[in-house]
């Protein structure tokens, strides 16, 4: 099989962004997607999320955002998504489950299973949902209630009449504990003091609120999620939660699970019938790790001074939905930049063969 110009790897908001903006530079391609049905990670989440929970999905580009409605976010949004391929024609191949990408005399040859694709440059676009983060403490494997992380979580409704501990200081922590907690008694426990934002988040707010995340990837370190440098807000969903005072309840970390509930070192014990880790996700790079692109610092180094997407130690690497394009509008400007920075891979490529030619 000849080699395609680019490969992207995964079908969400930042592999869709690129994709577009790779057909209408007239660079061949293909997306492959993990997944059985459009959607990205957004057809896994909750039923009781509805896009008023979720922050605003920007729109792709091209198109325009989905309602900001109480509908179900798990169907709202993976029907945006199906629309967009097909009004768009872009060329997605799904199932396709990426085992590994590596160097293969000089291009890049992307394995699935017993499939095998060569390409000049790739777009990694597969996100962080897959890859849940979930911290290990003593005894945990001794619990006799449900543990579940954000990926499991079934709504709230599941959780009526049982104890919850929420653990974690994120966006996900603070939109359970308000859907929780006129429920059901519910107790919060975070690692770090939460970061709370009271002013309004305007787009200057924004900007440098990823030229932060940007600046840790510039350096090789790996990426913070972008809501620990913008803070936490408490929407309008969340005021009941507020005003029964959960917020103000949260504890320090416990340190050893028991079967019935969670100890601390000054053996305080609190009993509780479930755990929920809202306790995040790590980016799901994996696959590239036959390539070697880590720095010392533990993540990716990403060109700051060019697209801010682009794999320092491989240029011929583009990464979306990393970093700071790891929201909706981020993914959709980082499509673009990768989508720029493949171009220019390929001419730089076109210009060393000629060099070699003559």
């Amino acid at each position: 099989m000849e080699p395609l110009d680019s490969i992207v790897i995964g079908a969400g908001q930042a592999g869709l962004s690129a994709s577009y903006h790779l057909r209408r530079l007239g660079i061949e391609h293909v997306v492959l997607d993990a997944d059985d049905a459009p959607g990205g990670a957004w057809q896994h989440r909750w039923d009781a999320l509805t896009m008023l929970d979720v922050h605003n999905v920007a729109e792709l580009p091209g198109d325009t955002p989905p309602p900001h409605t109480a509908e179900r976010a798990n169907r709202v949004v993976p029907a945006t998504f199906a629309a967009y391929e097909r009004t768009h024609d872009l060329p997605v191949i799904r199932p396709v489950r990426v085992d590994r990408v590596d160097d293969d005399d000089g291009l890049l040859a992307v394995h699935a299973g017993e499939r095998r694709w060569r390409t000049r440059t790739l777009v990694n676009a597969t996100g962080t949902w897959s890859h849940p983060f979930l911290p290990h403490y003593p005894g945990m494997e001794t619990f006799l209630g449900e543990q579940l992380h954000t990926v499991d979580y079934p709504g709230p409704e599941h959780f009526a009449g049982k104890r919850v501990l929420v653990v974690g200081g994120g966006a996900s922590a603070v939109q359970f504990l308000g859907a929780l907690a006129p429920l059901t008694d519910v107790l919060w426990v975070t690692r770090r003091q939460p970061v709370w934002r009271t002013e309004e988040f305007n787009p200057e707010a924004g900007a440098a609120a990823v030229a932060l995340v940007e600046k840790r990837v510039a350096q090789g370190l790996a990426p913070q999620s972008v809501v620990s440098v913008t803070g936490l807000m408490l929407r309008e969903q969340e005021q009941e939660a507020a005003r029964m005072g959960v917020y103000d309840r949260r504890l320090p970390m416990f340190e050893r699970i028991e079967p019935d509930g969670v100890r601390w070192a000054d053996g305080r014990f609190e009993r509780v019938d479930a755990i929920l880790w809202a306790t995040g996700f790590r980016p799901a790079i994996s696959h590239l790790a036959p390539l070697h692109l880590r720095s010392a610092a533990g993540g990716i180094q990403l060109d700051r001074a060019g697209r801010g997407t682009t794999a320092v130690a491989d240029p011929r690497i583009q990464l979306v939905g990393y970093g700071p394009s790891a929201s909706t509008i981020g993914a959709n400007r980082a499509g673009r930049r990768a989508a720029l920075g493949v171009q220019a891979a390929l001419a730089a490529e076109s210009v060393a063969a000629s060099a070699v030619g003559s």
